[in-house]
């Protein structure tokens, strides 16, 4: 049996009422790393990209490559991360990880600076710098399940997703402006100084984290009585685990296949957008990343609103109703000619929109798998729905790419925005759309009035 923790004890258990989210020293700290780390990576995404062009000179296809290898971790190692966190202390993971990224930047800006960073070794280390960010991303989302009261997960999400989304506007810009002020290898230093913010705030959460048991582990007596593990869980076993989970119960199998049509959608309406932008509406490039850019401000109303809206309408209304506005806006966008005084404003507005809703989404959905899912097991689900979601995109980007090529720009554009509507469509269709103004309950706790049982989410249909 799990050790109960703060997360998953009864609601109605006679308790003093836990203080505030935002007086809690520990999530602070925690929000504080999270939000440092995540301006340090995005930033990453640009720097490294700017040092391959303008220092080693690469070519397209060199820097196609670079970009593949940063984000070849999300497939090859998410599985492996969330049994790594579910077996570890989130802390211990978090920490670990910001330490390796900062020495690795710090790493591509000494050896650049004196020229002696190549393609191979560049390579090497955005790999690194993207698996140890698969790590901290997993371990991040079930830190906070250990860190607060369950009525909190809400709020914490938003603010720690908010975050998020702030740091996708802010990182990429901050990368780009640390380039044209310094030199890449300085800027490359510089990204290395968010990782060690963010490695100073997490090392200093005081709570201990409770660990599930591990009954996998059989252990044996030994000399004076110590015992000693006979056998340690192959990790094949515990990735099974965390598949098993997350196809077994209903709600989770939905989101799973929900985020699958959005990602192959989204990259493939992606690849089509980008080439439509500046050769359909002949807009510049910075016209571009401004269009572009409009999804963060909606992002973060998306997040500020996600703490209020379920409570007041539902999790299953919101999720059906935000997918469908954020996911359907793109239909706009092939309507759309003549100058760009009236596509621009449109296009920002699509921006928004989109970021608005996908935020949304994005936070009710956590909250929503951290509620049903065992504190031993939030790692292995969180990375389980990433693989399940972020897997299909290459295929996707392939496919937008096709399409553009053979069916042309608007009529690609319109097939793939209609794409992204089968994740509403699948959401609305499944146990998901019924969840009321509760979490769902976890497994092993009674249920209580007004609160749906995760076992009513697991029952087929």
């Amino acid at each position: 049996m799990p050790v109960p923790s703060a997360s998953s004890a009864e609601p109605n258990s006679p308790r003093p009422a836990p203080p505030g989210l935002w007086r809690d020293a520990d999530f602070r700290r925690l929000w504080v790393g999270q939000t440092a780390s995540q301006l340090g990576e995005h930033a990453s995404l640009v720097v490294l990209p700017l040092l391959a062009v303008l220092t080693l000179h690469a070519s397209g296809g060199e820097l196609g490559v670079l970009r593949a290898v940063g984000q070849a971790p999300i497939l090859l190692l998410s599985l492996f991360a969330g049994a790594w966190v579910d077996r570890w202390r989130t802390r211990t993971t978090m920490v670990l990880t910001d330490v390796g990224r900062a020495l690795a930047l710090g790493a591509v800006a000494a050896v650049g600076l004196f020229g002696g960073l190549g393609m191979s070794g560049l390579l090497a280390l955005a790999f690194a710098v993207g698996a140890l960010s698969v790590f901290f991303d997993v371990a991040y989302q079930a830190s906070l399940v250990r860190l607060v009261e369950r009525d909190h997960l809400v709020r914490g999400n938003s603010a720690l997703e908010g975050s998020r989304s702030a740091a996708q506007i802010g990182g990429p810009a901050l990368g780009g402006a640390l380039v044209s002020l310094l030199s890449a290898p300085i800027a490359a230093a510089s990204s290395a100084l968010f990782f060690t913010l963010s490695f100073l705030s997490i090392r200093r959460i005081r709570r201990i984290e409770t660990m599930p048991e591990r009954p996998d582990e059989p252990r044996t007596a030994g000399d004076h009585g110590v015992t000693y593990r006979t056998t340690a869980p192959r990790m094949w076993r515990r990735i099974h685990e965390g598949l098993r989970f997350v196809a077994g119960d209903s709600a989770l199998r939905i989101v799973c296949l929900a985020s699958a049509a959005f990602q192959f959608s989204f990259a493939a309406m992606m690849t089509v957008y980008l080439l439509f932008l500046p050769r359909e509406l002949h807009l510049s490039g910075t016209v571009v990343g401004l269009a572009l850019a409009a999804a963060g401000p909606g992002a973060l109303l998306g997040s500020l609103l996600a703490a209020r809206l379920p409570s007041r309408f539902g999790y299953g209304t919101v999720l059906v109703c935000a997918a469908t506005l954020g996911d359907g806006v793109f239909l706009c966008v092939p309507a759309l000619h003549g100058a760009s005084a009236v596509t621009v404003p449109a296009l920002l507005a699509v921006g928004f929109v989109f970021g608005f809703g996908g935020q949304l989404v994005n936070v009710t959905v956590m909250a929503v798998r951290q509620s049903v899912t065992p504190d031993g097991l939030q790692g292995r689900a969180a990375a389980t729905i990433t693989f399940a979601g972020m897997g299909l995109t290459p295929l996707g980007s392939l496919a937008g790419g096709f399409l553009a090529g053979e069916w042309g720009l608007r009529t690609g554009l319109l097939v793939t925005a209609a794409g992204m509507l089968l994740s509403p469509v699948v959401m609305a269709l499944s146990p998901l759309a019924r969840l009321g103004r509760e979490l769902p309950a976890p497994p092993d706790t009674p249920p209580t009035a007004g609160r749906t049982h995760s076992s009513d989410l697991t029952r087929e249909t």
